[in-house]
């Protein structure tokens, strides 16, 4: 009977032990699916911020020169704002950083019609560069924060363009110390009317890239309240 008993303790010892391991091994196997998972995602979120780099880079070499101004007219901040929509805030931020790392590195990623690499960011559209992190990163946040309607998206995007505006005038100030009078006529108002279309544009891109993507709509927003 002792044998017997001393036969059952060790055949439970024994299963014991096996179900240990298989959860030991279950474990193992969900921290290495966890840790590819997550170098997956870190992956998709670096080409996207590249990408995004290279989207910037080509709306700020299509770029209309003013007389009056050092500043020209580009379609980089609707590449901006439409970037600050689409992406979470962390990553637009990060894919515009970068940015301004490729353009001081002197990667042709600025508009042309400007020094280039380091001078270009230290000059006097210096600013609007400056600001686009920003800018992105707080429409985004706004964005989200409205659950994706296209209200918030316009309201998100002109948020974003206000600051790459103020900031950039602020630094052109700076720089030349003009009257405000001057500084508004050089570096704000010859760019409101283009920039209102660049804000309702990349809120329209915004809307359509969330319908096919099936974030939540305005509508469904609605019934969630």
């Amino acid at each position: 009977m002792m044998r017997q008993t001393a036969i059952q303790e060790t055949g439970h010892a024994s299963q014991d032990g096996s179900i240990a391991d298989h959860t030991i091994a279950a474990r193992s196997i969900a921290d290495r699916s966890q840790r590819a998972g997550r170098a997956r995602y870190l992956a998709l979120q670096g080409g996207i911020a590249i990408a995004a780099t290279a989207l910037v880079a080509l709306c700020a070499h299509i770029s209309i020169p003013l007389g009056f101004t050092p500043v020209p007219i580009t379609l980089q901040p609707f590449a901006v704002l439409m970037l600050g929509l689409l992406l979470a805030p962390e990553v637009s931020f990060a894919a515009l950083s970068l940015y301004l790392l490729e353009g001081t590195v002197g990667l042709p990623v600025f508009s042309p019609h400007g020094a280039g690499g380091i001078a270009q960011l230290l000059g006097p559209t210096g600013g609007y560069l400056l600001a686009a992190p920003f800018a992105a990163a707080v429409a985004g946040l706004v964005y989200r924060d409205g659950k994706r309607r296209f209200l918030s998206a316009l309201a998100a995007a002109a948020l974003g363009d206000l600051i790459l505006l103020s900031i950039g005038a602020l630094w052109l100030g700076a720089l030349v110390h003009t009257s405000f009078s001057a500084l508004l006529s050089q570096a704000v108002v010859p760019f409101l009317a283009s920039d209102a279309v660049k804000v309702l544009a990349a809120a329209t891109c915004a809307q359509i890239f969330a319908s096919f993507s099936g974030a939540p709509s305005a509508k469904h927003s609605s019934q969630a309240e």
